[in-house]
């Protein structure tokens, strides 16, 4: 990871919230922030007159309160603001063939840990170029600060693993690299779907899995050899599968195939069932 962690903020509660999380992150890895705020995609419940210089004008308010509090909370960041024109998704996107990944907000949906998505947040999450992470608001393991109880038991980097050989290596070292600055456990996860055949051949084919899966994490441990490793194989679907396995996790890591264009673009289902229900931070990584 070399390139900025880039933020898209447009004043929601849920996108400072994310901005916190991006902060953090980016100081561990020792790399830029970037907080980007388009004036002419603001939130519908702003409370502002339609025209343009007001909408700048609260958009400067916003990166600068947002920034002063990082600022306050880290004075060692490297943060830099954009305040732009272009729509939100276009810029985005653009920014993110240069960003080590994107963070986004997502409004927490009352007490069940599910995020509200957005079209902007869909699109990017479905189109960008590196990974991007989504942060539901209200956490507070992210709102309380990594050395608040709430996070102790979040100590584990989930990858969801639906296919192997090179499409899995994005994923992986995504989850690396993000469990290494700080110690955390990295859980790979594989799920088998249900067989017809006797319980005892559907433990024999785990078995099998679990070797495979193995052979695929071995050039991520020779690289990452401080980061602990759990091999999570079970049998059921692959939505549920990943659910369970997230209850410590600290970020969830799904993959999507890349698009060829900006028209043709789909998360699938368990990048979907991820987004809405596991209660941590979710970054999406794409791959061929």
């Amino acid at each position: 990871m070399t390139g900025p962690v880039v933020v898209g903020l447009d004043g929601s509660p849920a996108s400072v919230t994310a901005a916190w999380w991006a902060a953090r992150e980016a100081a561990d890895r020792h790399l830029p922030i970037v907080l980007l705020h388009s004036w002419s995609t603001q939130p519908l419940d702003v409370p502002i007159r339609q025209e343009a210089h007001t909408k700048q004008r609260y958009g400067r308010d916003v990166l600068q309160r947002t920034s002063a509090e990082l600022l306050h909370r880290d004075g060692e960041l490297n943060l830099t603001t954009e305040l732009i024109s272009a729509p939100a998704t276009q810029a985005l996107l653009e920014r993110g063939t240069r960003a080590s990944m994107l963070v986004l907000g997502s409004r927490g949906h009352g007490s069940v840990a599910s995020f509200l998505l957005g079209s902007i947040s869909l699109h990017v999450l479905g189109l960008a170029p590196c990974p991007t992470v989504a942060v539901r608001a209200g956490d507070p393991a992210v709102e309380a600060g990594w050395g608040h109880p709430a996070a102790a038991d979040r100590d584990e980097v989930v990858v969801g693993l639906t296919e192997s050989g090179g499409a899995a290596d994005p994923l992986l070292e995504f989850a690396f690299s993000m469990a290494a600055p700080r110690g955390r456990r990295v859980r790979a996860v594989r799920a088998l779907p249900l067989s017809s055949l006797a319980p005892f051949r559907d433990e024999d084919v785990e078995a099998e899995e679990r070797v495979r899966l193995a052979e695929v994490l071995a050039p991520w441990r020779e690289k990452f050899p401080d980061v602990p490793v759990t091999k999570h194989v079970a049998t059921g679907p692959a939505t549920q599968v990943l659910l369970t396995a997230s209850a410590r996790g600290s970020l969830t890591v799904v993959g999507r195939r890349h698009h060829a264009t900006h028209l043709t673009w789909k998360l699938g289902p368990v990048a979907h069932a991820a987004l809405h229900h596991v209660p941590c931070p979710v970054a999406v990584v794409p791959h061929d």
